[in-house]
Order: structure tokens, then sequence, then C-alpha cells
């Protein structure tokens, strides 16, 4: 669920460090891997061809500024990441830790329960709608997407859908993994993400994330080359 508020000096005071983000709990298992450099693939995403009919909003308060990107073998987009608690209920995402909390995510787990979020670092997209169609763009739940912030890489899955107005969300283990606030009430960071998703891509199972981490290793070692 859509985060409305986020704090920048607490994300900076709550920050993880990089070897911290990596191993420290929940996420354990979950690691920022080898491939392309964060340099790599930033420099696949300096121009925009726009494939958005218009633009998305970060939060409920903010413009319409974030426009979807093709790029060849993948799409992108710019933006902030607010934090996605949903899905299984744990000690860290529930209705009491998090005031939006909904028990499903629009992509269950291979034993057909809805993901767990500080378990699975997963990426967020916006419902479908007339600003833009995830699925005719390529993507798909399952797929395959890399998140960069602060030059650090996390290769992730598409495990849920979102507001149709608004882009920029991951899980609980994704922001947590990139050193972000993983805070579902007040975490989050205002910009500075960069969301890769590879077209026709899936992840299987979708909660394992060594699976996530290789598929993901091979798409963006080819998306550089391309």
């Amino acid at each position: 669920m859509r985060k409305l508020l986020l704090f920048s000096a607490m994300v900076v005071a709550a920050g993880l460090a990089p070897a911290a983000a990596a191993t420290a709990a929940p996420s354990e298992g979950v690691s920022l891997q080898a491939g392309p450099t964060a340099q790599q693939l930033l420099a696949k995403t300096t121009s925009c061809k726009q494939i958005s009919n218009g633009k998305y909003k970060t939060d409920d308060e903010t413009g319409r500024t974030i426009a979807v990107c093709d790029a060849g073998s993948a799409v992108f987009w710019k933006a902030d990441m607010d934090i996605d608690c949903d899905g299984q209920p744990t000690a860290r995402c529930n209705k009491n830790t998090d005031p939006w909390f909904q028990d499903g995510t629009a992509y269950p787990r291979s034993d057909g329960k809805a993901l767990i979020a500080d378990q699975t670092p997963y990426v967020v997209v916006p419902s479908i709608s007339s600003t833009w169609n995830f699925e005719k763009a390529g993507l798909k739940g399952a797929g395959s997407c890399a998140v960069i912030y602060n030059n650090k890489v996390l290769y992730t899955v598409i495990g849920d859908t979102g507001p149709k107005d608004i882009i920029g969300e991951a899980s609980y283990a994704a922001a947590k993994s990139l050193g972000i606030n993983p805070d579902p009430k007040n975490g989050g960071v205002d910009s500075g993400v960069t969301y890769i998703c590879f077209k026709n891509s899936k992840v299987s199972p979708i909660e394992d994330h060594g699976k996530s981490t290789s598929v993901g290793e091979g798409l963006a070692a080819k998306f550089v080359q391309g």
C-alpha cells in the first residue's frame, strides 16, 4: 500500500551501511551481487524514450513528474522508494506496524500464499491504467528487475501492484538491502532510485532471491551490452 509521508531526515539517520544492509535481519540471504556495475546500468538510462501516456506521481501530494521509459530489452523509471509491507504478516509487517497493511500481494509465492515483504525483495508496479499498461510493455508478475540506489544494485522481482497514478515502491526487504530505512510508516527515500525491469522475463520460484539474482545478472549483462 502506498505510503503517503516520507521523512528524509529519518532515512539518513536510520540508513544502513552497505555491509549491514546485505546481511542484517530480516533479509538474511538477500545480497547485493556482482554483474554489471551501477554505473554501467545507469549509463543505459541517461535518455528517456517515454512509453507512458503521461507521467506518474511519486506520492499523493506530489505532481506528475515521473515517466516510464523504453530501453530496448527493458523499461525503466527514476523515482523515490516507498515501502510496501503487504503480504503474509510478520513481526515487522502487520496491521500494527503498517497502517496501510494488506495481507495479500498481486503475485503469490509458489505455494500459493502471499509474498513475505520482509523476506523477498520485490518491486511494485502501478496498476494498469490509461497512463501505462505494464503487461503490454512486456512486464509481468515475477518479472526480473534491477533496482539501483547509491551505487548499489539489487536484483528483484515484480511482486505487487499499486495505485494507478503513483510509481516508486518496493518491499521492506528490498529497501533494507539497499540501505534504505524500511519502516513502513516513515521509511523510504524521496528520490535517487532507478528501477530497470527486463521485458519478457520471469523468476521461478518468485520468492527465491538467489534465482532472482542469477536471472537478473544475466539479463543485466545483455542489457548493458545491447
